[in-house]
Order: structure tokens, then sequence, then C-alpha cells
């Protein structure tokens, strides 16, 4: 492994020198971005540039004007998404800009090259109004066969993406909230299984109303959860609490059948399950409480909302989104199999039931091998795209969304 020196860039320190820098492994890995475009077919002498370019490619772009559905077959855009970002919500840094955004959409460009060969450009946007957003987004999207909203703040994400599926007859995903969506209820269901239980069986709180915290509850609900619980930073989110959003609003109406009205820790007492999404802290006396063979997802990067050792020593199964203990919940596992399974066969949408196929199909892939501490496969799995895709692909058929 590389090793290097790693080096604060502040304000204060704002004139190290690239060389400098360049110290530190990720910024030389980063050196001249991580992405390049190539060609695919060879320009070697005029006959080629006659039928690449002018005269040749006039032909194909009329045959295009006359059937538009031919863009698919005549260009790349069948097999290209657009990575969009304001640079609202990147990573843990919230609010860093568009263009401090940018290497993170060129790393999620090359994964979706590197785990499903689907071809994606990053774009980060000036804007953050949501008519700018989603008038920005439309405008561009003739050039794409895809959508992938990223790092865009709660609670703008969700109108900028409901608004972009209404107006856009190509997939709209935003990974943050669907992406965690797909992997956490995979995971969940190989737990419940480990456990001898069903979905329908559990009890589940949530700590986090953010994009991830309502995507999760969302797929949960549709899973078939037998009960759910979701906090924000005010404490458990009920019908008739002042104040909330109508997100939130939302989400009273449709969880916490329980009437849970205090802290997470106290809607934790006798619960089966727990997903943190939030960035806060719970106890470990909090998940001694909960009911025997307990379930933990503390999945707030780079610090998980309780240690998972401490958690570990009352749950029958633990997962964090980080890479260095066991069962990591990571979007990686389910983007890029989602948006081959949907590019595939030219969906128009990516459903609510493509999503939980793609859950089913993840948690497919751990198989006999599931154990308290494989309950998710590893993002290297050479088997998780290939099932995912196929599983989406068959799903958007059975939706009446595939155009192929």
């Amino acid at each position: 492994m590389t090793t290097g020196v790693a080096v604060a860039v502040t304000p204060a320190s704002a004139s190290v020198s690239v060389e400098q820098l360049d110290l530190d492994p990720a910024f030389a890995l980063h050196r001249g971005g991580k992405l390049e475009v190539r060609s695919t077919v060879p320009v070697r002498d005029a006959d080629d540039l006659s039928l690449a370019y002018t005269p040749g490619v006039a032909r194909v772009c009329t045959a295009i004007a006359e059937t538009p559905a031919l863009v698919n077959d005549y260009t790349w855009v069948s097999n290209v998404v657009a990575v969009v970002s304001d640079g609202t919500a990147v990573l843990g840094l919230g609010d860093i800009g568009p263009s401090a955004a940018m290497p993170v959409m060129e790393g999620k460009a090359l994964l979706f090259k590197q785990f499903a060969n689907v071809d994606a450009v990053p774009i980060c946007l000036d804007c953050t109004d949501v008519d700018a957003l989603v008038e920005t987004v439309v405008r561009l999207a003739p050039s794409f066969g895809g959508i992938n909203l990223e790092d865009i703040s709660a609670p703008r994400c969700f109108e900028v993406e409901d608004r972009l599926r209404e107006l856009l007859d190509i997939p709209v995903f935003h990974d943050d909230q669907h992406g965690t969506a797909i992997v956490a209820l995979a995971a969940l269901q190989n737990a419940a299984r480990l456990t001898g239980r069903s979905l329908g069986d559990l009890r589940a709180v949530v700590a986090g109303a953010g994009a991830s915290g309502v995507a999760v509850s969302r797929i949960l609900l549709e899973a078939g959860i037998g009960d759910i619980a979701v906090a924000d930073s005010k404490g458990m989110i009920y019908a008739g609490r002042e104040g909330l959003n109508p997100v939130k609003e939302a989400l009273a109406r449709d969880t916490n059948r329980a009437g849970h009205t205090g802290s997470t820790e106290d809607a934790l007492a006798g619960a089966d399950v727990f997903v943190g999404l939030s960035g806060s802290t719970v106890s470990e006396a909090a998940i001694a409480s909960m009911a025997p063979d307990s379930i933990v997802f503390a999945l707030s990067n780079p610090t998980p909302e309780v240690h998972p050792e401490a958690a570990a020593r009352h749950a029958k199964v633990v997962a964090t989104g980080r890479s260095d203990f066991p069962n990591q919940i990571n979007n990686v596992l389910a983007f890029p199999g989602v948006f081959r399974g949907a590019l595939d066969v030219r969906a128009s949408a990516i459903t609510e039931n493509m999503k939980v196929a793609a859950a089913s199909a993840l948690a497919g892939v751990v198989g006999d091998d599931l154990s308290p501490t494989y309950v998710i496969p590893s993002p290297f799995d050479e088997r998780v795209a290939p099932a995912v895709t196929a599983a989406v692909a068959a799903q958007a058929r059975a939706d009446g969304v595939a155009r192929v």
C-alpha cells in the first residue's frame, strides 16, 4: 500500500504548492483527474474521417431527426449517465460548492465504468435553486440515457428528483436516497433470515430524516417491515408534531404506529432493528435495551452512531458504512447494476419495484454463506452487478417501463 504525508488544505495554507500536496497519496492519485474520453472507432485516413464526421455523419443525423429513437442505436446516449450535483451535501463535508464536489463526481463516474461498464459524465452545477437545477438538467437530458443525482441537500433533493421524474422519460435516480436504501434493505433481508424472522416480524427505528433516512424508511415500508419509527434531530416524528416539513409530515402519516414521541434511545427499547443515518450518537445502553437477536446498522461516516464493537456485544448483526468493519453498506453495490439494467432495456423510469428487486438480488448473492459478519457481499464480488442488472431489467419489463 502506498503511504504518504497528508496535507490539510485550509484558507491559512492556500499557498501550499502542488508538489507539496502530491506528497499525500490521495492528492497524487487525483492529479489531472480520474477520467478521460477515448474514441471507439479509428480515424486513420480520409475515408475514416468522412464516415466518423462529415459527410457520413449527416446521414446518421438525418435518420435520427426522422426517427428520434435511433439516437439510442447510433450514439452513445443509451450507455451514458449524467452524474449531477450542486455540491451542497458532499460526503460528510456539507455545502462545499460545485468545484470541490468534482473529485467525488469523477469518482462516481469511475465506479459506474468499473463495476457495470456504464459511461458517466460528472456535471457540477453552479446553482442551488430548485427551479434552476431542474431546468438545467432537463435541458441537458437529450445527451444522456439516465440521470444520477448526487450530493444535493435535503429537503430540496426530494423535489428535484420528483420533478425530474415527471418531466423526463429516462431513469432519474438520487443515489444518496435510493442506493443506500437498496443496500440497507438487502442487508436487512439477510439479517432477518439469519435470525429466523421475516421483515414483517421486525420493529425498526431509523435515526435520520434526511435523504437517505427517508429513502430507507420508504423502501422498508414498501418491502413490508412490521413497524418503523423515524427520528430527526428533534426526536421522533409522529402525527401532529409541530414544525414538520411536507416530507416529514408524510412520514408521520405512514410510520410510527406505536406512537413514540420521545428520543431515539427511548424508541429503541424492545426494538428489533436500529438504522443510523444521522451523524448523532446512540449509547451502548440503548443498544442493550433492544430485543434479543437485534440488528444494528450504524451507517454514519466516518463515525458510526455507536461503535461497532460495542454494538456487537448486544446485537446479532452489526453493519456500518465503513470498509474496515464487516457488513459494509456501500452504495456501489447498487447504483452500477441498477443503471446497467435500466439502460439495457431502455427503461423510461426506475420504479419502486425495480429498487426492491435490486435489493432482493443483492441479498441473494450471499446465499448459503450467510453469517453474522456476512449479510451483504463485497463490492468486489463479481456476481453483484450482473445479479442486480438482471433483476432490474426483468422488473422493468414486468412494470411496463422497458422499451426493448
